[in-house]
């Protein structure tokens, strides 16, 4: 799968990690930075990747900031992204099979790189179980009309 990552100064160090992982483990990945630990602005990245998955460059997507709830707002600010700020394995299952969600956040201070490998793996593993979910997302992508 071909995936897009980013993060800010905040979330670099598992950014790098989660990189590694999914390389490993075949994924073909897209950084869009940032590339170190200097200050930066979290907004910046998550636009980056979301506008990489609305125009089809990737599958699906991962944002790592302090809290991964900075990277979730700004994400869900670009039309047609559902993202969603996580940390545990229960809500990585249920955002892929219920929300049809694009991207996951992650929050380095909130969050190891081992369960965090676990979230990755989950949220890319699981399908959408459209049925009465599409029609939730739909009504949702209705809202984004308004």
């Amino acid at each position: 799968m071909k995936v897009v990552i980013g993060s800010d100064h905040a979330g670099y160090s598992l950014k790098e990690a989660i990189k590694k992982h999914l390389t490993e483990a075949g994924h073909e990945v897209c950084d869009k930075g940032t590339n170190d630990t200097s200050s930066c602005h979290y907004p910046i990245y998550a636009e980056a990747v979301a506008n990489a998955i609305v125009n089809g460059e990737a599958e699906r997507g991962i944002l790592v900031c302090g809290t991964g709830i900075g990277m979730s707002i700004a994400a869900n600010k670009v039309k047609g992204i559902r993202a969603a700020a996580l940390s545990d394995c229960f809500t990585a299952e249920a955002t892929r099979k219920h929300n049809d969600t694009h991207i996951i956040c992650l929050g380095e201070r909130t969050v190891g790189p081992g369960l965090a490998f676990k979230l990755v793996d989950i949220f890319l593993n699981t399908e959408f179980e459209g049925g009465r979910h599409q029609t939730r997302v739909d009504m949702m992508m209705e809202i984004e009309e308004k």
